[in-house]
């Protein structure tokens, strides 16, 4: 063995070595979180390299972000020269194949790739001249229905909408148009380099046939993340010489919203009939204690390869778990928790909450302003630099200040009135001339008949609005005339009739909005407040603490994770319609949370969560019924809640919710209690999940959670 070679292996734990040192056929390293997946990817390919298998224009390595690409590229680099190699994105990589090859499918090789918004305006321009109304079908949201069917490799000549699904009926209608505009334009979306290059490898079997003589071994990272159309790209590559290796983890497979089909790497083996999986189980990360919770959780899910991550550390510490009062109590439990953590020498930057819907950062947000602790929300906005808070406050600092050019104008034509830029160049001048604020030249330019009735009349209305609301606010409780505003000026109803799939979060972070003015006893308080909260930068470069959604979270890892809001609902989140499938997707990201943390974790719920404007009852979620006991320990906060108070909800063994076998958990005498299959009326069957007195809530296969009279229940 050489010292190349020996520098290389000696770095690797045996499984490890065994993925590396299989380098014929199909192999599936099965990576669970923390364990070295790339360390064992990238030394397979300097392995293969350093070992004359093959050269590095004979490999191909594919990833899902330039920045992984570029990290792969100098590990490997790292042990030897891989010039030549083809190392990069699916997109990129496509793209490279189609300037070669686009004319054998009737393209030229010098197209343009149009970015998002690029396509959504040129989509844009096709529904207007088929008179296709883009309020009621935003085009950003039929693009994506287009795009979504490019990622399953559908055309436009074999896309089929779902009956009673209006979006996809009108992407139907535009879908061949929106395709031959590009064509005609030498411009491609993203969505088409993928789809173009398999359809380039089923048209010319002679051109598919070269890149499979190029590409004798053919490496494919975060595997469990790719798509239909993806999948057949890499297939097809494969298909001849069957040296692919891809390298994934089932139980990370969190992003199916987007069009990632697990599918791909839970029947890898189908696939690849033959292909051999390597399990990488020790993780380098976490404690014992955190594997544990992580694998108790995602241990409840049917649709998975299965594994057992372990680590030659420490137990760690236990997984500490509390149940406060409401949702603010909480957000100040976490501030406090910081404080201590930081008075014993925690970093701000080495901690990191990860939440599952953006709403909850707000009062986390506001907590850390109190408590002094300096933050970043990640891959997403402040609560209050988000566009809808943003408005709602020019809404509020125009009604109590007119003159407020920046509000004014801000809000003028949101939702839009109609008041187009000449008309609005046309005020800014006449304001110019007569030293008059913008909406004093509103006011005199209506009342001298100098603008047109086009912008006249909406901008009477307008005026009017705002003299109302100002009467209003001196008799109106300030939060209730907030939503009287915004509900008035319709742009609470723009949001409601946006398609966007966007719209929901933002009416959810206005129902928080509403809810976050109630706490303080005047509008210039709650204004002064945020002002503070906007100017909260962190003085110290870097040392922050992290605000991120699960989602956002893959891939990074933080010495202390926080976890508000485990509560039924909300984590796991699920609505009336939602399958088993998509609960298993909410275990895997729950998985996720857990693994992103080295040392500590820290569980939350509330027994009260405020929803626009009240208080709704929450019970913990599934997820903390399904942690080890042994491994958790109870916080409380100001000795309101005793430990055995949680303990009591862990204590509940939660079956599974679309279990189909009756339940024999009942009392002596027949009566429901905790884990009773019942049956309701006008819900149907489920299962019951907490009681109190004389009502209970029941998780029901159709009808999702709900708190009813035990009186109406029956057992089943």
């Amino acid at each position: 063995m050489n010292t190349i070679d020996s520098l290389l292996m000696n770095e690797l734990n045996p499984s490890q070595k065994e993925a590396v040192e299989t380098t014929e056929g199909a192999l599936l390293i099965l990576a669970g979180a923390g364990t070295g997946k790339t360390k064992a990817l990238t030394s397979r390919i300097a392995y293969i390299i350093e070992q004359k298998i093959a050269s590095p224009h004979q490999i191909l390595a594919v990833t899902f972000t330039n920045k992984a690409a570029k990290e792969m590229l100098e590990r490997v680099e790292k042990y030897v020269s891989a010039s030549g190699m083809w190392i990069g994105t699916f997109h990129s990589i496509c793209a490279k194949i189609l300037r070669s090859n686009a004319e054998r499918i009737g393209l030229y090789t010098n197209f343009n790739i149009l970015d998002q918004d690029d396509s959504t305006k040129l989509l844009k321009g096709i529904m207007e001249s088929k008179g296709i109304d883009i309020k009621k079908y935003p085009p950003k949201f039929i693009l994506n229905v287009i795009q979504s069917w490019k990622d399953k490799c559908i055309s436009y000549l074999d896309a089929k909408p779902v009956k009673n699904r209006p979006n996809e009926e009108i992407a139907a209608k535009v879908y061949e148009e929106y395709q031959l505009k590009l064509r005609a334009t030498n411009n491609m979306d993203f969505g088409d380099l993928i789809l173009y290059v398999v359809q380039l490898f089923q048209i010319h079997p002679d051109v598919l046939e070269t890149y499979q003589d190029r590409f004798l071994y053919i490496h494919v990272d975060e595997y469990q993340d790719t798509n239909i159309a993806q999948y057949m790209f890499v297939r097809m590559l494969a298909e001849k010489h069957k040296n692919i290796c891809v390298v994934g983890d089932d139980d990370q497979s969190i992003y199916g919203w987007r069009g990632a089909e697990v599918d791909n790497i839970l029947n890898f083996h189908n696939y690849f009939p033959g292909a051999k999986v390597i399990k990488l189980e020790q993780n380098y990360r976490s404690t014992q204690n955190i594997l544990s919770a992580a694998s108790s959780i995602i241990s409840n899910n049917s649709e998975r390869l299965g594994k057992s991550l372990w680590s030659a550390g420490d137990l760690g510490e236990k997984i500490y778990l509390t149940k406060l009062y409401n949702d603010l109590e909480e957000a100040d439990f976490y501030g406090k928790v910081i404080k201590h953590l930081s008075f014993n020498g925690v970093s701000f930057s080495s901690i990191a909450f990860l939440v599952r819907a953006s709403f909850q950062t707000r009062a986390i947000e506001e907590s850390l302003v109190r408590h002094g602790i300096p933050y970043k929300v990640i891959g997403g906005l402040k609560f209050y630099e988000r566009l809808e808070i943003k408005d709602a406050i020019a809404y509020i600092r125009a009604t109590m200040n007119p003159n407020d050019d920046l509000a004014f104008e801000r809000i003028i034509n949101v939702p839009r009135r109609g008041i187009g830029d000449n008309t609005i160049k046309q005020i800014h001048n006449f304001g110019m001339l007569n030293k008059l604020s913008f909406f004093q030249s509103i006011c005199e330019m209506l009342k001298n008949d100098i603008l047109p009735k086009r912008a006249s009349d909406p901008l009477t209305k307008l005026v009017a609005q705002f003299i109302s609301w100002q009467e209003d606010s001196k008799n109106m409780p300030h939060y209730e005339l907030v939503e009287k505003i915004l509900t008035d000026s319709g742009y609470v109803g723009m949001w409601k009739e946006d398609k966007n799939k966007d719209s929901s979060a933002r009416l959810d972070n206005l129902k928080e909005f509403y809810r976050a003015l109630q706490e303080f006893d005047s509008m210039e308080n709650f204004l002064e407040h945020v002002s503070l909260v906007s100017t909260n930068d962190d003085e110290i470069l870097g040392n922050h603490v992290s605000i991120m959604t699960m989602h956002g979270s893959k891939g990074l890892e933080w010495e202390v994770v926080m976890l508000p809001g485990w509560e039924e609902g909300l984590f796991p989140s699920l609505r009336d319609g939602d399958s088993e499938r998509d609960l298993q997707e909410e275990r895997r990201l729950a998985y996720v949370a857990l693994t992103r943390a080295r040392k500590k974790i820290f569980i939350s719920s509330v027994g009260r969560r405020r929803i626009y404007n009240t208080f709704q009852d929450s019970i913990p979620s599934r997820f903390i019924t399904e942690l080890p006991q042994q491994i958790c320990t109870i916080l409380t906060l100001n000795s309101l809640y005793t430990p055995e108070v949680f303990t009591k909800g862990l204590e509940v063994k939660k079956p599974s919710v679309l279990e189909s076998s009756s339940s024999k958990v009942t009392d002596s005498d027949g009566n429901i209690k905790l884990g009773t299959r019942v049956f309701h009326v006008k819900f149907g069957y489920g299962k019951v999940m907490s009681m109190s007195d004389d009502s209970a809530y029941v998780y029901f296969d159709h009808a999702g959670l709900k708190n009813v009279k035990t009186s109406f229940l029956e057992r089943h």
